[in-house]
C-alpha cells in the first residue's frame, strides 16, 4: 500500500459493468429515447422532457461541431446554477467529445482563473450575472468561445423575458461587463438546430469530466472522471438504491448544485438514466421561496445535507407539507447529525439515508441500504468496491479498530490533472486511494467515520483547506502570520476560525473580513477572527494548527 513519491501507473478496477455502455452520451441518449415523454428537470415552474433535454443538447453538440473549432478533448467550463441550461450544455459538450470542467458560480475572479488556466478550458458557459468576474480574467486563460445565458433562457415567451427582465432590472443581479466574443446560448442553440451533430468514439476509460476539489497543499486540483468511473457509480447508487426506485416516474428534489459531484451523480446520472424527474431548486438559502416551491409538489425524494435538513426543519410551513409519498432521503457531503436526522423523520416520516465519498470517487464509496438503515453510520460499500482500514504501518486493522480508509473500485479516478506526483501521494499501484478519514467496520460490516483529514473544515458541505485562507490573509500588509482552524457551528456543521498575528495594532476584524471576501468564496470567509501576539510553532517552524484548535477546545470546555 505504499504509495511512490513518482508517478503512478494504475490500472482501472475491473467491474461486470451491467448493462453495457461505454459512455455518458450512450446512457443519457438512451434514456431520452425511452422516457422522451416524461419530464427530467423542472425549474421555476417550467418542465424540460427527456425529448426536449435530447433536442435541445443535440443543439448545442452541433453547434460546437460545425460553429466552434472546439475538438474532441478539449475542455469546456460550465459555470451555471441549478437551471435548465445545466444538463442541456452538459449533454450538448459530452456528446461532442469535450471534456466538462465544473465550476462553483460562486466563486471569485481569482479562483475561476486559478481553475480555467489549470484546467486549460478553452471554451466557457457562464450565466450573465457571474460575467463581469469572468472579464478581467479571461486574457490569461486559454479560453476563446463565451457563451452566456440568463436565467429565463429556456423557458417559453413571455414568461422567458419576465424572469430575465426581473433578474437583470428588479433583483439588480446583473453587474454590468463587456465580452466581445461571446455568444448567447439560445443563438448558439438556433444556430445548431440547422444541422445534425456526429456521434464522437471514445474510449470508457477516457477522461470525460474535470472535477475539481481541495488539496492538503489548499491548490485546488482536477480529479480526472472517466466514462466509466461515473457510469460505475451511477450503477452502484441505482443498485444500493434498488428497493425504493420504481420504474414510474419518481420527483426528487435537487436543491444542492448540480456541479458538486454527489449531486450530479445523483440526478444527471442515477436518477436522469432510469427516466425519474429532478425539482431543481436554483437558491435553495432562499427557505422561503424553497418550500414555495415544495408546496407544489408531492415529493418522493430528497438530496440534501445536514445543513438543509436543518434549516427546513427549522421552517414553520415546512414542517407542515404533505410528506405521504416521500420514500427516500440521502445526505451526503458533510456528517449527519444523529438530532438533526431524528427530527427530520419525526417530521416526515422519512428516515435519512447517510452515505459517503469523496470527489476522487465520482463521489460514492458507501451508502446506508433502504432496508437496513443504521444511524451513526456511513452504511456498506457499494458494490465492486474494496474497503480497507489500515494503521500507520499500512496494516489492516481488527473489526471495531479505527484505520486509514483506502478504497478500491471502478469509481476511483485515473488521477489528479497534469499532476503526476500528487496523484501518487493518494494514489497506489494497486489501485487504493487514501481518503486520509479515519474509520472503523463494525462486525455487520457497517462502517462509521470517527475522524477526518485532520486540517480540512467542511462548510455546510464544502471542503475548505485552511492553506487557501491563510494565503488569501497573508496578501493584507498588516498580517505577520496566520492560522486557520475549524469550529463546530449549528448551522454549517463547522465554521472558519482564524488566528491572526498582526503588524498594526489597529487592524480589526471588520478589515480582514472585507478583504477576505474580496478573494475567497463566502463560505471560505472567516466567522470568528482572533488575534494574538504569537502562534504555537513546531522546532522546525511550522505553524501547529492542532495546538491552537486543541487549546480553542480546552478554553470552551472550562
Amino acid at each position: 500500500m505504499n504509495a511512490a513519491a513518482t508517478a503512478v501507473t494504475v490500472q482501472p478496477a475491473e467491474w461486470p459493468n451491467p448493462e453495457g455502455y461505454q459512455s455518458i452520451p450512450e446512457v443519457l441518449n438512451h434514456a431520452c429515447k425511452k422516457y422522451a415523454e416524461r419530464p427530467a428537470y423542472t425549474c421555476f415552474g417550467h418542465a424540460l422532457s427527456y425529448a426536449e433535454w435530447d433536442r435541445l443538447a443535440g443543439n448545442f453538440a452541433s453547434y460546437i461541431q460545425h460553429h466552434t473549432d472546439l475538438k474532441p478533448g478539449d475542455r469546456i467550463a460550465i459555470q451555471l446554477p441549478n437551471l435548465l441550461q445545466y444538463p442541456v450544455v452538459l449533454l450538448g459538450a459530452m456528446r461532442a467529445g469535450l471534456i466538462v470542467v465544473n465550476t462553483n458560480p460562486l466563486y471569485t475572479s481569482t479562483e475561476m482563473q486559478h481553475q480555467f488556466a489549470d484546467s486549460g478550458a478553452r471554451a466557457l458557459v457562464i450565466h450573465r450575472c457571474m460575467a463581469s468576474k469572468a472579464e478581467p480574467i479571461l486574457a490569461g486563460t486559454r479560453i476563446r468561445h463565451v457563451i452566456t445565458t440568463e436565467i429565463g433562457d429556456l423557458h417559453p415567451w413571455p414568461k422567458r423575458a419576465l424572469l430575465n427582465a426581473a433578474v437583470k432590472y428588479v433583483k439588480k443581479m446583473q453587474p454590468p461587463y463587456h465580452l466581445p466574443n461571446e455568444v448567447p446560448l439560445r443563438e448558439a442553440l438556433n444556430k445548431g438546430a440547422g444541422q445534425a451533430w456526429s456521434e464522437v468514439k471514445v474510449n470508457r476509460h477516457d477522461t470525460v469530466m474535470l472535477q475539481y476539489t481541495g488539496g492538503t497543499t489548499g491548490v485546488a486540483k482536477g480529479a480526472m472522471l472517466t466514462h466509466d468511473n461515473l457510469i460505475a457509480n451511477m450503477s452502484q447508487v441505482k443498485a444500493r438504491l434498488r428497493s425504493v426506485l420504481t420504474d414510474s416516474s419518481m420527483t426528487f428534489v435537487a436543491p444542492l448544485p448540480l456541479y458538486h459531484i454527489y449531486a450530479f451523480t445523483m440526478h444527471c446520472m442515477s436518477l436522469g438514466s432510469a427516466g425519474h424527474h429532478s425539482l431543481l431548486i436554483t437558491n435553495p438559502r432562499d427557505i422561503a421561496g424553497f418550500v414555495k416551491e415544495l408546496k407544489k409538489w408531492h415529493i418522493q425524494g430528497f438530496v440534501g445535507l445536514n445543513t438543509l435538513f436543518v434549516a427546513l426543519c427549522d421552517n414553520d410551513e415546512f414542517r407542515q407539507l404533505d410528506f405521504s409519498r416521500l420514500v427516500l432521503t440521502s445526505s451526503g457531503g458533510m456528517a449527519l447529525s444523529h438530532a438533526v436526522a431524528e427530527r427530520w423523520q419525526s417530521i416526515t416520516g422519512c428516515p435519512i439515508l447517510e452515505g459517503y465519498g469523496l470527489t476522487e470517487t465520482s463521489p460514492v464509496v458507501s451508502f446506508n441500504p433502504p432496508d437496513n438503515n443504521q444511524l451513526g453510520t456511513i452504511g456498506l460499500p457499494v458494490e465492486w468496491t474494496d474497503c480497507r482500514l489500515l494503521d500507520n504501518d499500512g496494516r489492516d486493522v481488527l473489526p471495531g479498530m479505527p484505520g486509514e480508509l483506502c478504497v478500491r473500485g471502478p469509481q476511483v479516478m485515473k488521477g489528479y490533472w497534469q499532476r503526476p506526483e500528487e496523484t501518487a501521494n493518494v494514489l497506489t499501484a494497486e489501485g487504493y486511494i487514501r481518503t486520509g478519514d479515519i474509520a472503523v467496520r463494525q462486525e455487520d460490516g457497517f462502517l462509521r467515520i470517527v475522524d477526518r483529514r485532520k486540517d480540512m473544515i467542511i462548510v455546510s458541505g464544502f471542503n475548505v483547506y485552511p492553506n487557501e485562507v491563510e494565503d488569501a490573509l497573508m496578501e493584507h500588509p498588516d498580517v505577520v502570520e496566520c492560522a486557520a482552524v475549524g469550529i463546530p457551528d449549528e448551522k454549517s456543521g463547522e465554521a472558519i476560525k482564524v488566528f491572526v498575528v498582526r503588524r498594526n495594532p489597529t487592524l480589526n476584524e471588520e478589515v480582514l473580513r472585507t478583504f477576505c471576501l474580496e478573494r475567497l468564496t463566502r463560505y471560505k470567509v472567516p466567522k470568528q477572527i482572533v488575534f494574538r501576539d504569537e502562534l504555537p510553532k513546531s522546532n522546525v517552524g511550522k505553524i501547529l494548527r492542532r495546538a491552537l484548535r486543541d487549546s480553542d477546545q480546552q478554553r470552551i470546555a472550562s
